[in-house]
């Protein structure tokens, strides 16, 4: 089906969302969009998106998105009052970009399925700042054939699309990638104060940690917010807690010992429980770090590159 043709539904036009519906419309999609909040979806409106005031108007749409931020936020857009799966039509394909538990996902899968609509788990790996560079990642599990007919769809949100296989399993990849997400931060984290203390900057380490073989993508990304202490949110410490606890659950449910992401768990928790990065990047990590340290942190004010520029078609 061309883009001239299929329609698409969208739950969810956050930071996340809009940007991955402001794609689609680039791309020639007609999009109608369902956000909580109103108003988050008018500057979508204006550049061509419908906008409805319940999942359920989403219904008579051949593939529905949803970005919602929790299990029960997606239970609720699919099953609760006015959900997508409650009136007498159903669109052909939901694909569910949320990072939620693999029950919630599977209870959602066995509400579509019973009226024969199909339901791909979708997750992605990313931010807007990523999306806006062409660099967003979706990890796909579900029925291959029903991956084939909407990956073109997929393929507008960046840089790859990974068919990783049947059921609930893309739910784990994401979440075994956002334990890692943290644990390598928690480490960033705890050697660049280490190498502070010792009397090297901030700025001088990272340049030479993002140069060398140990250097990443992601390293790169979070140093401007390590020399800078610029915490604008790309995702929460909240955010991060939750996938933790999704991540362990797993672990205890297929006895896969995880000391080290336990161990973190932990820290996050704890600053969670004492209200740091509440509405901040879970990059102030580093400030719990130095101030376990005895390290009073301060803006360097040097300009860093994130590796991450925008891509101009």
């Amino acid at each position: 089906m061309s883009a001239s043709d299929l329609k698409i539904g969208w739950i969810g036009a956050g930071r996340m969302g809009a940007q991955l519906v402001t794609r689609l419309l680039d791309a020639g999609y007609d999009v109608t969009v369902y956000n909580r909040t109103a108003s988050k979806a008018a500057a979508l409106a204006e550049n061509g998106a419908k906008v409805v005031t319940q999942p359920v108007d989403l219904a008579d749409r051949h593939l529905v998105f949803a970005m919602v931020s929790s299990s029960k936020d997606l239970e609720e857009v699919m099953l609760g009052e006015n959900g997508l799966l409650t009136g007498p039509d159903s669109p052909r394909i939901i694909a569910d970009a949320s990072t939620v538990s693999a029950e919630a996902s599977l209870k959602i899968r066995e509400a579509a399925n019973a009226r024969g609509c199909d339901f791909l788990a979708t997750p992605v790996s990313g931010n807007p700042k990523v999306i806006a560079a062409g660099k967003l990642t979706v990890a796909v599990s579900g029925p291959r054939e029903v991956f084939e007919s909407i990956e073109p769809v997929l393929n507008v949100f960046g840089r790859s699309v990974t068919y990783v296989g049947e059921g609930e399993v893309a739910r784990l990849v994401k979440i075994a990638h956002n334990l890692m997400l943290g644990v390598v931060t928690q480490c960033l984290a705890e050697i660049t104060v280490l190498v502070e203390k010792g009397g090297v900057s901030r700025a001088d380490f990272l340049a030479f940690l993002n140069d060398s073989v140990m250097g990443s993508t992601f390293t790169q990304y979070k140093s401007p917010a390590f020399v800078n202490l610029d915490f604008t949110p790309t995702f929460t410490m909240s955010l991060l807690q939750k996938d933790f606890d999704l991540g362990l659950e797993a672990a205890y449910a297929l006895k896969s010992p995880m000391p080290i992401a336990s161990a973190t768990r932990q820290i996050v928790a704890q600053a969670v429980g004492a209200g740091v990065g509440v509405d901040e990047d879970f990059a102030t990590l580093l400030l719990e770090v130095a101030r376990g340290a005895g390290v009073e942190l301060q803006p360097e004010n040097v300009a860093v590159d994130d590796g991450l520029d925008p891509v101009h078609s």
